[in-house]
Parts: structure tokens; sequence; C-alpha cells
């Protein structure tokens, strides 16, 4: 460990902390939205945490308030940062038993006024496309690719893509987000088809509506209509790195609809 890193906190006492220590999980894109919503819910529940973003400092100041958590800086369009931070987060952690990949950006990023004015994908600009496909799309590709031959060796792990709507993908004006988060979804259900029977599972886990979060901005809520807190992505993702999950493969869950998809499930109503 470089002596410019952090000495990582205890993990508190919770359902991820066991007898054989915490479960440890890499979060992508955990300084803010909805990945901060889950590094904290996994933190509390008893996780050792890597909480990840493009900024380091950023990413350290996030995790100095979560219990056993450690920030590190991540691009995860660059390979190299990529390669640098799941080194640092596997060897500070002592392995990764799974990932959630997470980051992202929206719409504001190419179009600030994409909720009041959307615009036909003949008027995204060509850099802002290809940032937000290699962000939302190949971020999730490279970060994947590092982690899994590595879980591979240690005899498993578990993946968690983070999702949205089926609508979002589709939406008039949302070019090149709603693409991106197709492809994301699509490399998602290959990934499962691919390391089925390995002892690596994969899944995919969505908040179930539109969110308040950075990509959507409180002022840019329309009026009289309800957004979910990112909180509700954490009975969910904490139940992902649980005992309970252990086998559960290639499942799209939506947090919103968590409650009523454990309860079929524990009483075989699900096919």
């Amino acid at each position: 460990m470089s002596a410019s890193h952090p000495t990582q906190t205890k993990a508190v006492d919770g359902p991820l902390n066991g007898p054989g220590g915490p479960v440890r999980v890499l979060v992508t894109g955990g300084t803010s939205g909805l990945g901060r919503a889950m590094a904290t819910a996994l933190a509390e529940a008893g996780a050792a945490v890597a909480v990840t973003g493009r900024s380091g400092p950023r990413a350290q100041a996030v995790a100095a308030g979560l219990p056993g958590a450690i920030g590190v800086e991540l691009d995860v369009r660059d390979e190299s940062s990529v390669s640098r931070a799941v080194d640092e987060a596997w060897s500070r952690l002592g392995g990764i038993d799974m990932l959630v990949n997470n980051a992202g950006v929206g719409m504001r990023t190419v179009n600030p006024r994409f909720m009041t004015d959307p615009r036909g994908f003949w008027e995204v600009p060509v850099d802002g496309f290809r940032a937000v496909v290699e962000t939302n799309l190949t971020g999730y590709f490279l970060v994947a690719k590092e982690v899994t031959p590595r879980m591979l060796a240690a005899g498993g792990g578990r993946i968690v893509n983070i999702a949205v709507s089926a609508s979002t993908m589709h939406r008039s004006g949302f070019v090149p987000y709603g693409p991106s988060r197709a492809g994301s979804e699509a490399l998602s259900r290959v990934m499962a088809a691919d390391l089925r029977d390995t002892g690596v599972t994969v899944n995919l886990l969505l908040p179930g509506g539109a969110t308040v979060t950075g990509m959507l901005p409180p002022d840019a809520l329309p009026e009289g209509r309800a957004f979910l807190d990112p909180a509700v992505m954490g009975p969910p993702v904490v139940w992902l790195a649980s005992a309970a999950a252990s086998g559960v493969h290639d499942e799209r869950i939506a947090a919103t609809d968590f409650a009523q998809w454990l309860r079929d499930r524990t009483t075989g109503r699900r096919s």
C-alpha cells in the first residue's frame, strides 16, 4: 500500500460482515447519485467498500464518511486507470467479492435542457455521443474485463450492472444516453451467458423509475411528477451482496419491485 493511501477503517458489524470478514465491494461512480447511495448502504451493512470516481480526492472524501470504505481514483473510460484502480482496490481490500458497475453520465452532458428542450439525434454533437457511450457502455466492459479474470481465479464473485427503465432506451430526445444504456444491458446479458456455471454471477439492477440524481437536477423536474430517492437502491444491492443471493444469476431486478420480487422468489411463484 502506498504511503499516500489512507488506512482503511474497520467495517461495522452487519449482514455483510461475518466470521470470514466483510464482503469486499468495488462501486464505480460511487461519489454521487445511485453509486453513493449503494456504497452507503453496503458500508452500513458491514461491507468493505472501494468508492471510486474520476476525482481521487472526492472519492477519498466520500469514503472517509463511510465505515470500512476506501476511496480510489478511477476513470472508467481509460484502460490504464481501470487497471491501476482495480489493482489498488484488490490490494487494499484483500480481494473483490462484488463489482457494482454504476459509473455513467447522462443527457445533461450533451443537452443541459434535455427535459424541456429535447433535441433530435441529428443535433447531438459527435464528441458528446462518443463520451457518453465510452462511459456508460465501454466503461462497464473495461471494468468487468479487468475484474472478471481475478474473480474466476479466486473461485467466484458477483457483478451487478446498473440499468435503467426500458422506456429510457427508446425515448425521444435521448440519444446518446438511451442507446448507451441499451448497449450496457445487452452487454450484461452476454456477460451472464459467458459466465454461466463459472461461479461468477451477473445481474442487472435498476431503480424502477426516474430518480433524483445529478443526471436529473431538481430544478429540471416537471411539476406534479414523483421521483425516486437514490436510497431505493440500498436494500436490493445489499441483498445481492449477501449469502442469500448465492447463485442468483442473469436476473433483472427493479428496486421499486424488489420486495415483491423477493417474496415471489421465496414462495416459488417466479418461473
